[in-house]
């Protein structure tokens, strides 16, 4: 069985059994079923299926280790926490999401007045509302409403001129007033590419002289008891506890100086996010460092440490980690269209009665290749290779000939690491991406992975099934837009191996996991495509069901979204049609209908290799 490193990165969420990859819940289908069923319908294209019951084990696990740390270091302080709403803000998620939430009084942050309105329409009664970023007079007021709804909100300050307009609206508006929060600028940052959100020259915080300035502007108007906490965030995805701890012993110590400069209401240090997942499916090569238990019982040990040490009270905790929340909980299905290295098979050798000597040679070396001599035969086939395209620059031999070339030093490659492959020749490893099969998939890398196109992130990937058979195929994978960035390369560090199919014969889907944090938000429209089809997949003891399935935009909504005026389109198109001298009335009645067919689907490919249309 090739398992594609599903215990490194799966949780223990997926599994793999009778060759197919399988929910790890209840009745634990396989995602190929699920896939099936959903395709019954008539639905095409990528899907992207949300398993909420991965959203509540996650935040089990954040507030189970939590407490477990808490009641190990007879801490005092409390724990909460708030899911940042710029990591999902699709629909389906989020009331996945507050639905579970009730329970744990798991409450949500807002970036914009746009996610505060959601958080102030869904968010839990009883859970806290932050609101971080840049805000103008605006999102204050709307901080204000909240808190007049009965929300508990606190506005977190990442300049001074956004205090003084909070000190203006409660002029306005009067009580009740927002909790204030201070954002402050540690020295600390994280690690990788998501470092320079934290540092002292990082975007958002205020430095030491500002919080002190701060704390004047909030003594002099009376509000000094409204500051109740401190926000800092180091980046996301922190891939090393290192720089958790030196962020951690900073900000409690600020924490402790602004007590004791009067702050008696200061009762709380929000960490940010920024806890990892693991996203890698290979044995020699892990994301993080560190587990979810390592993680909390650092931060409660170091926070505990620092206050007894400087005479104050220990903080509550909060976290605002939507990557290890929503992370998970999505997984992308993509059919493949085609396999585009298949024209390297025996069956494209076109030999002539007499080929040119080094073309025989290569003839005579992929016949008698074995486990004794496959190095030596494929050194052979590569110079031999290069001669022969040497010779057809120089027009020595003809288009037949570079065709032949090509086809049996590919098949002498591919046989000589079959034969070879369990041994420890790196250069086997080396040349595998000269034998790649590029596999086309009816997706969009910049709409549903853009993280990989931005910041070459990858993501799990395998097949549904054939799991019990061994992949040979060093695979790339393109996608159906016409860019050349579409493509996750081989890459032999860390390579994906599929399976050889025959697409004529039989369907062949990949998926895609840890998707579910900032891929949909992120995703772009390149070409026109869109969100792909959603389908939310619920449990209960018996069975599953589908639920709240939300089709792809179709091409329609797509150029609406883009502020076309349809109607207009329409009527070019009809009148376009109607003044063609190509076609005669009849005809152009049945086109229309077509265009208005197409019209009303998805951009995504609508055929699949196996015949759908049966």
């Amino acid at each position: 069985m090739f398992d594609y490193g599903i215990k490194i990165w799966s949780n223990n969420n997926f599994v793999i059994e009778d060759g197919l990859v399988k929910v790890n819940y209840k009745t634990k289908p396989s995602l190929l079923e699920i896939t099936k069923k959903i395709r019954q319908t008539g639905i095409r294209g990528p899907l992207l299926l949300r398993f909420p019951h991965l959203i509540k084990k996650q935040i089990d696990t954040l507030y189970k280790e939590f407490h477990r740390a808490m009641k190990v270091f007879k801490y005092q302080g409390k724990f909460n926490a708030v899911f940042p709403l710029k990591v999902n803000q699709f629909p389906n998620f989020v009331t996945s999401l507050v639905s579970i939430a009730k329970e744990y009084n798991y409450g949500l942050e807002a970036g914009s007045k746009a996610e505060l309105i959601i958080a102030m329409a869904y968010n839990n009664k009883n859970a806290p509302i932050t609101v971080n970023g840049f805000k103008d007079k605006g999102m204050i007021n709307l901080g204000f409403i909240a808190a007049k709804m009965g929300f508990d909100i606190t506005l977190t300050i990442e300049g001074l001129n956004e205090l003084e307009t909070i000190l203006e609206v409660a002029q306005e508006l009067s009580e009740p007033i927002p909790n204030i929060g201070l954002r402050i600028r540690l020295h600390s940052s994280g690690i990788g590419i998501w470092a320079k959100s934290g540092g002292i020259n990082s975007k958002f915080g205020l430095t030491s002289t500002e919080l002190l300035e701060a704390v004047e502007l909030l003594k002099e108007n009376d509000l000094l008891d409204r500051f109740k906490m401190i926000h800092f965030h180091i980046g996301s995805q922190i891939s090393e506890i290192a720089p958790v701890k030196r962020a951690l012993r900073e900000a409690g110590n600020m924490y402790a100086e602004l007590r004791k400069m009067g702050a008696k209401n200061l009762k709380a240090i929000n960490l940010g996010g920024g806890l990892a997942i693991e996203y890698s499916q290979h044995e020699n090569f892990h994301t993080i460092n560190y587990t979810i238990t390592e993680f909390t019982n650092d931060v409660v040990f170091l926070l505990k440490e620092i206050a007894e040490q400087k005479g104050v009270i220990q903080p509550d905790i909060y976290t605002e980690s939507g990557r290890f929340i929503a992370a998970n909980h999505a997984v992308l299905i993509t059919p493949v269209l085609e396999l585009f290295s298949q024209e390297y098979t025996e069956k494209g050798l076109k030999l002539k009665k007499n080929n040119p000597p080094l073309v025989q040679e290569l003839y005579d070396l992929y016949k008698s290749i074995n486990k004794k001599n496959a190095i030596e035969y494929l050194h052979d086939s590569l110079d031999h290779m290069e001669s022969l395209l040497t010779l057809f620059d120089l027009g020595y031999i003809d288009l037949q000939d570079r065709s032949n070339t090509e086809i049996l030093v590919h098949l002498i490659i591919k046989k000589a690491i079959e034969l070879m492959k369990n041994s420890k020749y790196q250069e086997l490893k080396k040349i595998q991406d000269r034998v790649q099969e590029r596999y086309l998939l009816n997706f969009s890398l910049f709409q549903s992975l853009p993280d990989f196109w931005g910041l070459k992130q990858r993501f799990p990937v395998m097949p549904l099934n054939n799991l019990d058979v061994q992949p040979t195929r060093s695979a790339s994978l393109w996608d159906i837009t016409c860019d050349s960035d579409g493509e996750i390369d081989f890459n032999i560090d860390y390579p994906l191996y599929l399976h050889d199919i025959d697409l004529k014969k039989e369907e062949y889907f990949l998926a895609f996991f840890l998707v579910g944090a900032y891929q949909e938000i992120l995703g772009m429209k390149h070409n026109l495509f869109t969100h792909p089809t959603e389908v939310t997949v619920e449990f209960n003891e018996e069975r599953y069901t589908l639920e709240r399935i939300v089709e792809a935009q179709s091409i329609l909504d797509i150029l609406y979204d883009l502020d076309y005026d349809l109607n207009e389109l329409q009527s070019n198109l009809k009148t376009n049609l109607a003044n063609s001298e190509l076609i005669d009335e009849e005809e152009k009645e049945k086109i229309f209908e077509l265009l208005a067919l197409i019209l009303n689907e998805n951009s995504y490919l609508k055929m699949s290799p196996k015949k759908e249309s049966e």
